[in-house]
């Protein structure tokens, strides 16, 4: 079976999601705890994978409603966010309640995207925003949402995967400048996502 993309094959009638949204809901709360990173006070990290993706295609064809209709888009704005054997992807969200902070906030953190890695073992992979969009405007404003990509060699995975591998995520931009520590939960559940 095909993890790297969600086909219209894949997608349940929904009667039938609807008849086991709850514990589906609580299995992937589940799931996302365990790839989710914070850094910093204002970023959170959440690592997605064809898992936690299915599950937002049918959240967005349960709440939408657009039956038969709706796939094709869910699918073409989803898939992409589907490690492809070789990468990890992140959504990147800023979250900052306050609206008067948060656009201040935002206003001065263009470029964000571009800061973005993972060092563990003397490696260091980049992450590459997705291309969707451009997330920063011309003026320097950064979105609070941002679709991150980290590219790795073969070797870079095998480092990885080597337990109680101390790995780092930061963000460099000069305004917003963290570094967290994945936690070996984390860490394993994202060696998932290589195959």
């Amino acid at each position: 079976m095909d993890r790297t993309s969600i086909s219209a094959a894949d997608i349940i009638p929904m009667e039938d999601y609807a008849k086991d949204r709850k514990q589906r809901r609580t299995a992937m709360s589940a799931i996302k705890r365990d790839r989710r990173v914070s850094c910093g006070p204002d970023a959170t990290f959440y690592f997605e994978s064809y898992e936690t993706m299915w599950h937002q295609v049918h959240e967005m064809l349960f709440i939408e409603k657009g039956g038969e209709a709706q796939i094709p888009d869910e699918l073409s704005a989803y898939n992409p966010l589907i490690p492809k054997g070789k990468e990890l992807v992140a959504t990147l969200m800023f979250e900052i309640d306050d609206e008067v902070r948060r656009q201040a906030f935002l206003a001065g953190l263009g470029g964000v995207e571009e800061t973005i890695s993972i060092e563990f073992d003397g490696e260091r992979v980049q992450g590459v925003p997705e291309e969707d969009v451009d997330r920063t405007t011309a003026d320097g404003k950064a979105s609070s949402v941002q679709f991150i990509h980290f590219p790795f060699t073969d070797a870079q995975i095998e480092k990885f995967k080597v337990p109680e591998q101390r790995v780092l995520l930061g963000i460099g931009h000069p305004k917003y400048g963290h570094i967290a520590v994945i936690s070996e939960v984390t860490r394993q559940a994202l060696a998932g996502d290589f195959s």
